[in-house]
């Protein structure tokens, strides 16, 4: 064991085997997640074994549209059960948060909660998609083996990496469009000491699933007309809406959950999916679940424009009130679904303006917005692009879609500057854009840098006495203490040399007594408080006694801060294997 430990810890081969490892068991927690989820959904709606639900038209029990009301019931009831049982502190750690913040650590009871939820939520016919807890499961799977093997913490974030690009790859059977997920949100940059252990990963991933399930049902667009160079001024135009049609649910999500604030948090969640099973009712039945059955639809059927816009207006409204009320899932099957109905409604609308009929093409509209929506939403536009290629079959949409993927990644970034991912943390109060791993500054605390000796003296000393304690030589600065044994501020061991006898006290040469340091800042919190103060080395006080506990210089900080920047830059390019 101790071996297998090592080999794990020091060998790329081993941690490409790990990998295999940790993508084989992501694949059969998919089809864990989604057999689970789907029962719950026959059960409820009386689904056959080959329908989806928001594409199946045997809804005949109006009373199954409560559904959504009961989940959101079961899931409040589940919530109040977690607590009693283990009360919570925090929310629970997800796969992004744990690389950029914790060093790619996930507690065992957070993702089992968070699929626990999930499935409830999507089983129940929330407007959520599985996405979120199949990541959520890869990735607690990976963490939980890294720990064991005593990985170290780039090694851990790497493997959380290959956890979520192995449940994306299952989830869609779509091998690169996990790998990169998995390198644009989770691990949060690209390196070729990454590559194989994150491909390996997917590709294990793939070959459980496809065995389990069959091969994934193809998206089906039809024969695609050779792309003339008037469709790429529409296909930015294209992106540039999806954007803001994006930004508008992500700010409406927010919007929910100010309106339900009012609603005792035991309800909220069954309010939101009254209000969902009634758009279901009286819209669409379409917005129910994460949107399978609706999609396959929208690209093979040909609706009408007053179809499309009720479906794209009751989708989007659904999906930003589950998640507002509270139901757990993410948006990234629904950023598909909402994208391809808004393709094919900028289709409709470009034909009604007389466009040329070889920028026609449904299909291809349809696949553009789906690629464009879902870079604006889950924030990774080389993932939806491969998304494409590989659902599609058809390498040609691809170059089609590029430009308004790009648009529509911009149009996010510079109007508002998160992800849907990013954007909860942000309603959370926690400043995370990427997964970038900033955890680390955190760590690197003024606690930790501190020295825990420094040279004290009372501020009653007088001149003479100061001078005999401490010579020219023997230290560069004293932390002054008042009578009561408080910090009262700092004096220059060279200033008070040069102080004549019959000069002033010690007193007036006091320095920064309002800028101290507490043990719990990190290393960007201090530099900043250096900065403002002009100073060259402060004191650690205790915040509630005022007693001095430590010192710390600027110089010493910032060596600290390089070192661990540049071992973060060796971590990621793998210069340090």
């Amino acid at each position: 064991m101790v071996l297998l430990r090592s080999r794990m810890r020091h060998g790329e081969v081993g941690l490409i085997v790990l990998a295999s490892v940790v993508g084989a068991a992501t694949g059969l927690l998919v089809a864990g997640i989604g057999r689970a989820s789907w029962s719950i959904q026959a059960a409820l709606f009386a689904l056959s074994p080959t329908e989806r639900l928001s594409g199946s038209t045997g809804l005949h029990r109006p009373l199954a549209l409560l559904a959504p009301a009961a989940g959101g019931l079961a899931l409040a009831l589940l919530g109040l059960l977690i607590a009693r049982i283990a009360p919570r502190t925090r929310q629970p750690v997800d796969p992004i948060e744990a690389n950029a913040l914790h060093g790619g650590r996930i507690p065992a009871r957070d993702g089992i909660e968070v699929v626990a939820q999930n499935v409830l939520s999507n089983g129940a016919g929330a407007s959520v998609g599985l996405e979120a807890g199949y990541t959520q499961a890869g990735a607690t799977a990976a963490a939980l083996f890294g720990e064991w093997l005593g990985l170290r913490r780039s090694d851990l974030r790497l493997l959380v990496g290959c956890g979520a690009a192995a449940a994306i790859s299952a989830a869609f059977g779509a091998p690169l469009t996990g790998a990169f997920y998995a390198f644009e949100l989770v691990i949060g940059t690209y390196s070729l000491a990454g590559f194989l252990p994150v491909v390996t990963a997917a590709l294990a991933a793939d070959g459980v699933i496809s065995a389990l399930n069959g091969p994934p049902v193809a998206l089906l667009i039809g024969e695609v007309a050779p792309i003339g160079p008037g469709f790429y001024p529409m296909s930015l135009l294209l992106g540039v809406v999806a954007g803001l049609v994006a930004i508008g649910i992500m700010r409406a999500v927010g919007i929910v959950e100010t309106l339900l604030r009012p609603v005792p948090g035991f309800f909220r969640p069954m309010v939101g999916g009254l209000v969902v099973g009634l758009l279901a009712l009286t819209a669409t039945r379409a917005v129910l679940g994460a949107g399978h059955g609706a999609l396959h639809l929208v690209l093979d059927l040909d609706l009408s424009l007053k179809a499309l816009l009720v479906l794209l207006v009751a989708k989007a409204a659904a999906s930003a009130i589950s998640v507002g009320a509270g139901f757990r899932g993410g948006l990234f099957f629904a950023s598909l679904l909402l994208g391809a109905v808004l393709g094919r409604v900028g289709g409709e609308l470009a034909a009604a303006l007389g466009a040329r009929p070889e920028v026609l093409d449904a299909g291809l509209w349809a696949t553009a917005g789906m690629a464009a929506f879902g870079a604006a939403i889950v924030g990774a536009p080389l993932a939806m692009t491969f998304l494409v290629i590989e659902t599609t079959g058809a390498f040609a949409p691809a170059l089609a879609v590029l430009p308004a993927v790009a648009a529509a990644a911009l149009t996010v970034r510079r109007l508002f500057g998160f992800s849907f991912a990013t954007w909860r943390f942000h309603l959370r109060g926690e400043a995370i854009r990427s997964a970038h791993d900033i955890g680390w500054v955190r760590d690197l605390t003024v606690g930790r840098l501190m020295r825990h000796d420094p040279r004290t003296a009372p501020l009653g000393m007088s001149v003479a006495d100061f001078r005999a304690a401490f010579p020219l030589g023997s230290t560069t600065r004293v932390v002054m203490l008042d009578q009561a044994g408080h910090y009262a501020g700092i004096v220059l061991v060279s200033e008070a040399h040069a102080l004549p006898e019959d000069g002033p006290g010690l007193d007036t040469l006091l320095h920064h007594q309002n800028a101290v340091l507490t043990e719990s800042m990190d290393a960007k919190a201090a530099m900043a408080l250096f900065d403002a103060s002009g100073a060259e080395a402060l004191a650690v006080v205790a915040p509630v006694t005022s007693r001095v506990t430590g010192l710390l210089t600027e110089a010493h900080l910032l060596r600290r801060y390089g070192e661990e920047l540049e071992r973060r830059r060796q971590d990621e390019t793998g210069l340090n294997g």
